[in-house]
């Protein structure tokens, strides 16, 4: 037991305990609300330090606020993100801790669960962690795969999906074999650290699904280590009203003609799709640099370096009749805040599928879309059975871009 909860801990300390699908059992049910409380520990991001009082202020990803209270018995590591175990932990002193780092306070945590004198800090620091998470992105984007489930086999455990990019899709088999790490999102999630232990059976068809591994030759098969599922609601809209104090938008769905709210939280990744006219010079390396380089100040943008790949991979504007990967294209594009979505702007949200219809809670959403639904639509015209006209209002059913699943 104290086996699991380590590794829970050390999980949470680089915001992947969604690997681990249970919680300690010493936590009581009342405290399971918030993971990153125990009985005997609080995990969370450092937003003050007060070395006058020794007081820290820590914020849990849940947003409990919790003051961790030091003394001169109180004893400091340092530990690299990825480290499974305290083996090869540092000791430092208080003033190596700083506002952003990831703590694990371990003490009696006050029933209120609002304090906790710590008898040790395991420290993450910020930027070691953010090192960590962009390769590991950069890696999903070399050997990634993305797209919509279009067969599951049970019985041969073979998923089968479409990979769409600007040069059309392609049918891509990939067998869930035993050592296949498989995660799956859970309904209003939005975090890819949140998604949970899953399996082939709960696969369904129209889902989407990422995996990271390799691509055979001829492009037809995937040998995958990791796969991650969800079920997501991909919608196009046109923004009616926007509260950023509530963090919400209000949207008339272009297809079923239908109001929605969608709703904006923190963890939330909002992005400009470009005029018609700077599309080009945007996959060229302007206005975001260029391809492989993430927009100035860009959270989580690619790393350079990315080799060229067919089908869903990483890489940037792909030559040799490849085409544009649409999914690398949106998640290049610059983010902004809540604040620049206007009455008006045509938007795409992508959110898993919740309780309420009416509801989404974004995981992406994509400002400036009607030059992208066009784009696609104009594409599809192209198209054997395509539509007359690219019109952005009509059969986005096919049309719009998958892109609920995120990266690490």
């Amino acid at each position: 037991m104290r086996a699991h909860f380590l590794a829970i801990a050390l999980a949470l300390l680089t915001g992947t305990a969604g690997a681990y699908a249970q919680t300690p059992q010493a936590t009581p049910a009342s405290q399971q609300a918030d993971k990153g409380i125990t009985p005997n520990s609080a995990i969370g991001e450092v937003k003050a330090i007060d070395p006058s009082s020794s007081n820290l202020i820590l914020k849990t990803d849940a947003g409990s606020v919790v003051t961790v209270t030091v003394s001169d018995k109180t004893v400091y590591m340092r530990l690299a993100p990825g480290e499974t175990t305290l083996a090869n932990a540092t000791k430092i002193a208080l003033a190596d801790v700083a506002e952003g780092d990831r703590v694990w306070a371990r003490g009696k945590v006050s029933d209120d669960q609002k304090s906790v004198p710590a008898a040790a800090l395991i420290v993450m620091n910020k930027a070691d962690i953010a090192k960590k998470q962009e390769a590991e992105r950069a890696e999903w984007r070399r050997r990634g795969i993305l797209g919509v489930v279009s067969a599951v086999n049970p019985e041969s455990k073979e998923i089968t999906i479409s990979s769409r990019s600007m040069a059309g899709t392609q049918s891509v088999i990939i067998p869930v074999v035993e050592k296949v790490e498989m995660r799956r999102y859970a309904p209003d999630s939005i975090k890819f650290g949140d998604a949970k232990p899953g399996t082939v059976g709960e696969v369904k068809v129209g889902d989407q699904l990422r995996a990271l591994g390799e691509r055979s030759p001829d492009g037809t098969r995937f040998t995958a280590e990791k796969v991650v599922t969800g079920s997501f609601r991909t919608v196009a809209g046109t923004v009616a009203a926007v509260d950023a104090a509530s963090g919400e938008i209000k949207i008339n769905d272009l297809q079923t003609k239908q109001p929605l709210t969608v709703v904006i939280k923190q963890d939330a990744v909002l992005r400009k799709f470009p005029a018609e006219g700077e599309v080009m010079m945007f996959g060229r390396g302007g206005p975001g640099g260029r391809p492989g380089s993430p927009p100035t100040g860009q959270p989580g943008a690619p790393a350079s370096g990315g080799r060229p790949q067919q089908g869903g991979g990483g890489g940037g504007i792909r030559g040799g009749g490849g085409g544009m990967n649409i999914q690398d294209m949106l998640e290049r594009l610059p983010t902004i805040a809540l604040a620049d979505v206007k009455v008006g702007d045509t938007i795409i949200v992508s959110s898993t599928k919740g309780l309420d219809s009416s509801r989404l809670t974004a995981i992406s959403l994509v400002s400036g879309a009607d030059t992208l639904l066009n784009m696609m639509a104009a594409r599809q015209q192209q198209q054997p059975g395509g539509q007359s006209s690219p019109n952005p209002a009509a059969g986005l059913g096919s049309g719009i871009p998958q892109f609920g699943i995120g990266l690490p």
